[in-house]
């Protein structure tokens, strides 16, 4: 490993690699400490993110925060939680929401992070992009069946959550098991890693 994650963060908050496809330019967005036992993956950074810098600082963290029983300190707090999209800055907007992440992102950093993350206990994989990469063929059809079939990848310190944005209320109705069956399981996890 030649670069420490200090050099590799200053290295990624530097990157221009798919600039000629960001409406709004690059702003790489993510948080990591060589100490966070807590790695969530998310899509990619929205435009509120975008604008603020702050990854999650809007209501999809808020309702994450939510799901993991922790505050915003806690959230933030980057030697106990890693925050690592899959794309590290904002895709622009297409037909139907935000674009996905940019392929060139993953592709250039992820493996070179998660090695620099020595105490990683527990990941989060939010969403079917992040789902794809973390869990290649041991992905079910559809997000729906990755998330129910969450004990499968629990063993291994790994928990499939659906996108915790304020559109998936109506999956969230319909799915009433997810709040019910996973969140007591995973709140209870997060406070034994962070307290």
């Amino acid at each position: 490993m030649s670069k420490g994650l200090n050099s590799l963060l200053k290295e990624i908050k530097d990157c221009r690699i798919c600039e000629e496809h960001l409406a709004l330019g690059p702003r790489p967005v993510l948080q990591a400490h060589r100490q966070a036992s807590i790695l969530i993956v998310g899509q990619a950074p929205g435009r509120k993110v975008h604008d603020t810098g702050i990854p999650f600082n809007d209501p999809s963290g808020v309702r994450l925060r939510s799901w993991l029983g922790i505050d915003e300190k806690i959230f933030y707090d980057a030697k106990k939680i890693a925050l690592l999209p899959m794309g590290f800055c904002y895709p622009g907007t297409g037909k139907s929401g935000d674009l996905p992440p940019r392929p060139e992102c993953a592709e250039a950093w992820r493996e070179k992070l998660l090695a620099r993350l020595p105490n990683i206990h527990l990941t989060l994989i939010i969403g079917q992009y992040a789902q794809k990469y973390h869990l290649g063929k041991q992905q079910k059809k559809t997000l729906t069946e990755t998330v129910k079939t969450w004990r499968h990848y629990w063993k291994d310190g790994v928990i499939p959550l659906p996108h915790p944005s304020p559109r998936n209320n109506i999956w969230l109705r319909k799915n009433a098991w997810f709040e019910k069956d996973v969140l007591p399981t995973l709140k209870a996890r997060v406070q034994a890693l962070v307290n």
